[in-house]
């Protein structure tokens, strides 16, 4: 059982002022795992006001000087891999296979920010000015549980290119994972009040972070609800804000796509990280004369789709991270069956043996429509609604035909046909015949998506402000 009872501000552990505790609950067993003792309102604006101190002078660090500072942590986090990789199973049951791909990209982001430096150029000539990108201030970085290191990681090190600071507030279902963060952002180095991490509710930390005048941007990654809260919060102080927010990614394979592998993809797409990402594909829409054949592909795939402890190298889905996520799971599969969609694989209760954890049976719908709920709305578990379409064009319709756009899959053996599709979806980021991640590459949303762009030089000029020299 393990206590967690410090906070990170000013380059120290710290006892927070506040008192309350959050118990952490293993999603794998429903056991007790520790408790975290909470910061309140007077602990945040104690995180912002070093915060804002350390801006005076690491918005005036050399470019060596940043460069140097990511290494460190770099170095810190690859001398801990194992333990990265473990309190993330442990704590929000990831699966071993996902977290160590997640741990991976994690370590890869700091290369992209090293290379950011090297080649950005913070001074640019626009018409007869001259333009300084210069760094914005105080960041306030709000993450959830279902990647947070590696969303700490590829913000902070945005903050750092930047020479911003921060103040961090991640899950309070993370609390392990963010110790071990901050023991390495702490070897690492870097100035006192560089960053600040304060564990706490949303309602209290979130909402200083989202109100504090001291606080320039945020930069937050969540639900769309929460987003427009804190959109709302920010405009009253005139906040620059990045949003990375909900998503229900279409999958679309096309008439000519390779099947057998495609189809194999699709519920990898869906049931990464357990069905708990928001880019997860998990509208898959397939042309109308081939759904026998899918249905038989989808049954096979999922037959061999291993479910159970997260720690076992063959799992593919692990549990919801809690008990209230299992419950919203369930409501939505019975959403989906008394919608009228058919249940092909899955459906209600848990999978036979894992009675004691979280576990959903990984479901897909068939007969769903694009109107259904469960084909409209962020369910967040392994339940993937399949979609039937006649023509390419109606199929890119019901693609665009959602309140998000963060991110789609487009499948076909002819990539000019499908770059021509990939094109005509309204998505941040669209998948051609795979899966990949490109750190430089803009990531982000269309509509209840997210405003703004994290990665690359866009993600990094949301933390600039331009000012024009006119001579």
């Amino acid at each position: 059982m393990k206590t967690i009872d410090k906070i990170y501000v000013n380059g120290e552990f710290i006892t927070p002022q506040g008192t309350e505790y959050f118990d952490l609950i293993s999603p794998t067993t429903n056991e007790k795992l520790g408790k975290v003792l909470l910061g309140n309102q007077k602990d945040t604006q104690n995180a912002i006001a070093a915060a804002k101190e350390a801006f005076k002078t690491f918005s005036k660090t050399t470019t060596a000087e940043r460069i140097q500072y990511l290494k460190n942590i770099q170095a810190s986090i690859e001398k801990r891999k194992e333990e990265f990789i473990d309190v993330m199973i442990e704590e929000y049951g990831g699966t071993r296979q996902f977290v160590t791909i997640s741990y991976d990209y994690m370590l890869k982001g700091f290369e992209s920010a090293i290379n950011l430096l090297n080649t950005y150029n913070f001074t640019k000539t626009m018409g007869e000015s001259e333009v300084q990108m210069t760094p914005l201030g105080v960041v306030g970085i709000i993450i959830p549980w279902n990647s947070s290191n590696g969303f700490i990681c590829s913000k902070l090190s945005t903050a750092i290119v930047a020479g911003c600071t921060t103040v961090i507030k991640p899950s309070e279902m993370s609390a392990q994972q963010t110790q071990l963060i901050a023991e390495c952002l702490h070897e690492a180095g870097l100035p006192k009040g560089v960053f600040n991490i304060v564990n706490g509710l949303g309602e209290i930390v979130g909402a200083e972070i989202s109100r504090n005048p001291d606080i320039a941007k945020i930069s937050f990654t969540g639900s769309t609800n929460v987003g427009k809260i804190i959109a709302k919060e920010a405009v009253e102080t005139m906040k620059r804000v990045t949003l990375e927010l909900g998503g229900k990614s279409p999958n679309i394979i096309l008439d000519d796509a390779n099947f057998s592998e495609a189809i194999p993809l699709a519920i990898i797409a869906a049931y990464m990280n357990s069905g708990q990402a928001c880019i997860a594909g998990t509208r898959l829409l397939v042309p109308e004369n081939r759904l026998e054949e899918v249905k038989e592909l989808i049954k096979e795939v999922i037959s061999n789709t291993i479910v159970g402890d997260p720690k076992n190298e063959t799992t593919a889905v692990g549990p919801m991270v809690s008990a209230k996520q299992y419950e919203r799971v369930q409501s939505y599969i019975q959403t989906g069956i008394n919608e009228g969609a058919e249940i092909l694989t899955g459906g209600l209760g848990k999978p036979e043996g894992l009675e004691k954890g979280n576990f959903v049976k990984p479901t897909v719908f068939v007969n769903a429509n694009n109107q259904m709920r469960i084909a409209r709305e962020e369910i967040f578990g392994p339940v993937l609604s399949v979609i039937t379409y006649k023509t390419e064009e109606e199929a890119v319709e019901i693609a665009n035909d959602t309140t998000y756009g963060l991110q789609a899959y487009v499948s076909s053996s002819d990539e000019k046909r499908a770059h021509k599709i990939a094109s005509q979806i309204n998505a941040g980021r669209v998948q051609i015949n795979g899966m990949g991640h490109d750190p430089m590459a803009p990531f982000g949303g269309f509509k209840q998506s997210g405003i703004g762009r994290e990665f690359g030089i866009m993600g990094l000029e949301a933390y600039l402000e331009p000012k024009a020299l006119i001579r």
